[in-house]
């Protein structure tokens, strides 16, 4: 029982046996909260800096600082490419946010992004092997908006320091303009993980999903339950890679999306959205109960549930239906429910569930892969190439209706699906490094081991310590007793 505290691997069976699967459930949820806070507070966030080169003696000092590297500076005004060899530049990535859309909690603050952002370092050093810094910026101007253009701007003056910008958590529409105009007007990879890497990871579940039930893209009747950011470039994702756009029916707050949908329209900022009224749903429907009865697909990225979906609505959803409930932290329907409900397939973005469709697994290869081939943008190919890369190694190493895609903890998915990106970038003529794929695989799959060892090396030699037991014991009683007093999360 002490090892699967300390891994907070088989949750469940921590939790009282009298405990229904809602209550389980809840449980872990407000676990998972508790222990967050407080292993935050332990180690004040989760990234360091640490040198990547030694001092061997005192005059290494200036060697990597004056008067030494007064020549470095000089090499990379009289050609800028070789800030890719002389600094960290290749290999780092700049998370950038004005944290208005984080999570299901809204707009944050700038600062209050953080947590998410450092999350985002986290994972690419970890699983991919890369450098990342938390960048949380505000974008309010003098009448307080939420202004996209201070993000362009702050992201185009920052750029000539990073191989690559990952922007997250920005609110819709702001998010659209942001990206759109970021990859026409700099010279490297800006990424939207919360648009293109929820996007290329659904993509690759929904590949598998359907293989499983034996039906093809382009047949399925396909239900998205939320129009933000994430949705919008899923279908267009979906559509690109063969879905019949005819056979697609999206929702927002205020009903289907189609040709008449005037509101939408009218607003230029929601021009990703109209291009969906315009391809989708060309007999108008505008109540869910209507398009989800025969579904054979539903994708959910709308409100946190647990009740956002109805278990009704996937009762009335076609044989072997597919569910994708994957707002986070708490999915619209929990996965029991349904399978209860009569779903064949259920997907969260969550780990503790079974099939994560979580950009976790998408964003660390697919920056690496960009980086690799130090690539000037990742293009919808790239990120279509991703899903398949992970589509792939799933099925080779074995699919089924509770397994549809890889995780985190499959170490070899990350190399495998970088190099696959880099070699789609160099065919999209985007690369500015050729390379084969065997030499991207190679590379990458050394700097992700590097990575891990050297954390772990740092855990067995006590620079990082492990979380004291009692405080993971004492966020399982509170998660008990929260849940026993029949507290709502």
């Amino acid at each position: 029982m002490e090892q699967i505290k300390l891994n907070l691997d088989n949750l469940d069976r921590v939790f009282p046996a009298e405990f229904t699967q809602e209550q389980i459930a809840k449980a872990k949820t407000l676990f998972l909260k508790k222990l967050a806070i407080d292993a935050h507070a332990f180690y004040g966030g989760k990234i360091q800096t640490v040198p990547k080169a030694p001092v061997i003696g005192f005059n290494w000092f200036n060697v990597w600082y004056t008067p030494g590297v007064s020549k470095v500076s000089t090499s990379i005004r009289d050609n800028n490419e070789t800030s890719y060899e002389l600094s960290n530049r290749g290999n780092l990535v700049a998370v950038v946010s004005d944290s208005t859309r984080v999570l299901g909690d809204g707009d944050c603050t700038p600062s209050g992004g953080l947590g998410v952002m450092e999350g985002k370092a986290f994972l690419m050093k970890y699983l991919g092997g890369i450098d990342a810094i938390a960048l949380c910026v505000d974008s309010r101007n003098e009448k307080g908006e939420n202004d996209p253009k201070k993000i362009i701007d702050f992201v185009k003056m920052a750029q000539h320091s990073f191989g690559a910008v990952n922007l997250e958590d920005i609110s819709q529409p702001n998010c659209f303009e942001v990206l759109d105009k970021l990859r026409e007007e700099c010279s490297i990879p800006v990424w939207h993980d919360d648009a293109q890497g929820t996007a290329s990871v659904t993509l690759a579940g929904l590949i598998n999903a359907l293989k499983l039930v034996n039906k093809k893209m382009e047949d399925v009747k396909i239900v998205l339950l939320g129009a933000g950011a994430s949705n919008t470039t899923i279908a267009r994702l979906i559509i690109t890679d063969g879905a019949n756009p005819k056979n697609l029916i999206m929702f927002d707050t205020k009903g289907g999306l189609h040709k008449k949908r005037e509101d939408i329209k009218a607003d230029k900022r929601f021009y990703r959205k109209w291009e969906l009224c315009e391809q989708t749903n060309p007999n108008c429907i505008n109540t869910i109960e209507e398009a989800i009865k025969d579904a054979d697909v539903l994708i959910a990225l709308s409100t946190p549930g647990p009740d956002s979906v109805k278990k009704e609505w996937i009762s009335s959803m076609a044989e072997k239906s597919i569910v994708f409930v994957c707002a986070n932290p708490i999915p619209e329907i929990y996965p029991y429910a349904a399978k209860e409900a009569g779903a064949y397939i259920v997907a969260t973005g969550r780990g503790d569930f079974p099939n994560q469709v979580n950009n976790s697994v998408g964003f660390p290869g697919i920056l690496k892969g960009a980086l690799l081939v130090k690539a000037k943008k990742v293009t919808d190919n790239m990120a279509i190439a991703a899903a398949h890369s992970l589509a792939t190694y799933a099925e080779k190493r074995g699919i089924n209706p509770e397994n549809i895609i890889a995780n985190m903890n499959e170490t070899g998915v990350f190399p495998y699906e970088a190099a696959d990106v880099a070699m789609q970038a160099i065919k999209d003529g985007v690369a500015r490094v050729i390379m084969t794929r065997d030499e991207a695989f190679a590379k990458a799959d050394a700097d992700i081991k590097h990575a891990r060892e050297m954390t772990n090396l740092l855990s067995e030699k006590g620079f990082i310590k492990d979380p004291p037991q009692q405080m993971i014991q004492d966020a399982i009683e509170w998660a008990i007793k929260e849940v026993s007093k029949n507290n709502t999360i």
